[in-house]
C-alpha cells in the first residue's frame, strides 16, 4: 500500500484520531483527547477501519456515570455535607432550610444520612432542633466517602470498582438521579501494521477539502494540495424514502396502457354473478363455472341495482341464443341467482359493465388493472387474491392475427421478454380462446395472460349488435415477477423491511 497515497485521503477527522491512537484507544478517551463530537469520532473510526489502518474492538460493559443531581452536587457539594457545615450551633429545620437553601426533599435526605452517621442529634419537642456532634466534626475534617467518589473519572467501568466503591455506588444508586449505571457499548481501536507506518509519515496540514468558486476564481488552487479521496471506501447505506416495488410497478402499467392510447374502466370488488358470471355467456349449472372458484358474500346475499333491460338480453342469450345464430344453453336461466353477491373473480367484469354501458365508444379500446379474488393453494406462483389487466378492443375488422400481435406486443412490453407462445385454450366467453405464455430465465414457460374473441352471445346482448371485439386478461402478479426478478409470488407483497429494502424498483 503507498502510505503516502493513504495519509493524502485522511479527512481532518481521521488526523485528529489517528495522531492520539498510540495514547489512547478507548471511544471516551479519544473523545475527550480530540475534542470532537462523539458522532465525529465514530465515523472517522468507521474510516480508518475501512482504509485498513485500525481494527476496531466492540464489547459491552456495564458504566457507571453521573446523572442530573450528581453533576450538580459535584459543583455544588453533596447536601448532607452542606447541611452539617451550616449546623454551627443547635438549630431548627425551618432556620436550616433558610440557610442551606435545599429542597424539603433534599433536607430530609440530609437528616437521615447524617443520623445513620452519628454526626447529628436530633431533639424532638415543640420544634425539632437538629445539632452537630463530635463524630459529625470529624466528619467534615476527614470528608464524605460519597463526594470523594463523584470527583472520581467518569464514566467508569462497574467490574473495576473496589469492595468500598461498590458499597458507596450502591448508597447513591438508591437516591434520586445522582448516578446511572448502564450497559453500553464500548469501542476500542488498535492500530494495524499500515497504521503504525501511517504514524510515522508526516500528515500535512491545509490540504483543500472542497473547490469553492472564489478558489478557482483567484486561482489560489495552483498552489496548494487536495485532499485525495477513495471512491471505492465502504460508506453506511442509506434507505431513502420510495415506493413499494409492485405497487410502483402496477403504476407503470397503468401508464403504458394510457400511452397506448387505451381509456381505463373500473369497478367494483363485490360484484354480482351477472356480471362476473352470466354476461360472459358462462352457464348458471355448467362445470365452466369450476374454472372460477369465488367467494360468495353472505350478507347482502343479492345485488338491486342490475339493468332490467341487459338481465333480459342476457336471460335470453342463455335460453335460446338472442338472435345470433346460436341456439343459448337451453336452460331456464334463474333470475335470482343471476343477482347473488360475489368477490370479483376476474377482471372481465368490469369489461362486462363497460360494453353494457352508455359510455362505450366504437371503435375504441379499454383496459383495467383489477384485484381479483378465487380459491387457490398458497405457493411460488399461486394466491387467493391477485391482479389482473385485461380489456378489450372493439373495432369492425378486427380478427384473431391483430390478437395475436397485441399479446407479443404486452409481453415484450411489460415482461421484457422475446420468448413467446400463443396456445390454443378455453374461456367460455371467447371463440377462439388463446393463452399467452412467457419464458422466465428460471421458472421455464409461464402463463401470462388468457385472451381470445367474445363471443356474439356475450356482445350482442349487451352492446346491442355484433361487432368484432378482442379481450384479453393479463396476470400481474406474475407479470411482475419477470419484470422485478422476483421467484415467489409472495415476495410481491412481503412485510421483510430487509428485502422491501433491496427489493428491485423498475
Amino acid at each position: 500500500m503507498d502510505i503516502k497515497k493513504l495519509a493524502e485521503s485522511l479527512n481532518p477527522a481521521e488526523r485528529k484520531v489517528v495522531k492520539i491512537l498510540d495514547n489512547f484507544s478507548s471511544f471516551h478517551d479519544i473523545v475527550k483527547a480530540t475534542g470532537l463530537k462523539d458522532v465525529e469520532v465514530a465515523r472517522a473510526l468507521q474510516w480508518l477501519q475501512n482504509k485498513g489502518v485500525i481494527r476496531l474492538k466492540e464489547e459491552q460493559k456495564e458504566l457507571v456515570s453521573l446523572d442530573e443531581n450528581g453533576g450538580k452536587y459535584l459543583k455544588h457539594g453533596l447536601p448532607e455535607k452542606r447541611f452539617l457545615e451550616l449546623l454551627e450551633r443547635p438549630a431548627g429545620i425551618g432556620e436550616l432550610r433558610k440557610k442551606t437553601g435545599l429542597s424539603d426533599e433534599e433536607i430530609s435526605i440530609s437528616l437521615g444520612v447524617l443520623k445513620s452517621k452519628a454526626a447529628i442529634e436530633i431533639q424532638k419537642g415543640k420544634n425539632i432542633i437538629v445539632s452537630i456532634t463530635d463524630n459529625g466534626r470529624h466528619l467534615l475534617k476527614k470528608g464524605f466517602i460519597e463526594e470523594q467518589f463523584l470527583k472520581e473519572n467518569f464514566p467508569r467501568d462497574a467490574a473495576s470498582l473496589n469492595e468500598e466503591e461498590r458499597f458507596v455506588l450502591g448508597n447513591l444508586r438508591k437516591r434520586k438521579r445522582i448516578v446511572k449505571v448502564e450497559l453500553t457499548k464500548i469501542v476500542d481501536a488498535g492500530l494495524t501494521e499500515i497504521g503504525k507506518r501511517l504514524l510515522k509519515e508526516k500528515l500535512e496540514e491545509g490540504l483543500i477539502e472542497k473547490i469553492t468558486p472564489s478558489l478557482i476564481k483567484t486561482g489560489a488552487w495552483k498552489n496548494k494540495k487536495f485532499r485525495r479521496f477513495d471512491v471505492k471506501v465502504n460508506v453506511p447505506s442509506i434507505f431513502a424514502g420510495r415506493k413499494q416495488h409492485y405497487r410502483r410497478f402496477l403504476e407503470e402499467v397503468r401508464q403504458k396502457f394510457v400511452a397506448l392510447g387505451f381509456k381505463e374502466m373500473t369497478g367494483p370488488v363485490v360484484e354480482s354473478d351477472f356480471w362476473d358470471m352470466d354476461a360472459l355467456y358462462m352457464p348458471q349449472f355448467h362445470s365452466a363455472r369450476d374454472i372460477h372458484q369465488g367467494y360468495y358474500i353472505k350478507e347482502p346475499k343479492y345485488a338491486k341495482d342490475l339493468p332490467e333491460n341487459a338481465v333480459k338480453n342476457v336471460k335470453a342469450a342463455h335460453e335460446n341464443g338472442f338472435g345470433t345464430g346460436s341456439r343459448g344453453w337451453r336452460y331456464d336461466f334463474d333470475v335470482k341467482k343471476t343477482r347473488r353477491h360475489i368477490l370479483r373473480t376476474h377482471d372481465t367484469s368490469i369489461s362486462a359493465r363497460t360494453l353494457a354501458s352508455r359510455e362505450l365508444k366504437i371503435p375504441g379500446k379499454y383496459f383495467q388493472v383489477a384485484r381479483c379474488f378465487r380459491y387457490d393453494v398458497i405457493d411460488a406462483t399461486h394466491l387467493p387474491d391477485f391482479n389482473q389487466v385485461g380489456g378489450f378492443v372493439i373495432e369492425d375488422g378486427m380478427n384473431f392475427g391483430h390478437l395475436k400481435a397485441l399479446l407479443k406486443l404486452f409481453a415484450k412490453e411489460f415482461a421484457e421478454t422475446e420468448e413467446v407462445r400463443v396456445k390454443p385454450s378455453y374461456f367460455p366467453f371467447t371463440e377462439p380462446s388463446a393463452e399467452l405464455q412467457a419464458k422466465h430465465p428460471e421458472m421455464g414457460w409461464i402463463e401470462l395472460a388468457g385472451a381470445g374473441i367474445f363471443r356474439p352471445e356475450l356482445v350482442k346482448p349487451l352492446v346491442g349488435k355484433e361487432v368484432p371485439v378482442i379481450a384479453w386478461g393479463v396476470g400481474l402478479d406474475r407479470l411482475a415477477m419477470f419484470k422485478l426478478g422476483i421467484k415467489d409470488i409472495r415476495q410481491l407483497f412481503s412485510h421483510d423491511l430487509e428485502f422491501l429494502r433491496n427489493a428491485k424498483v423498475v
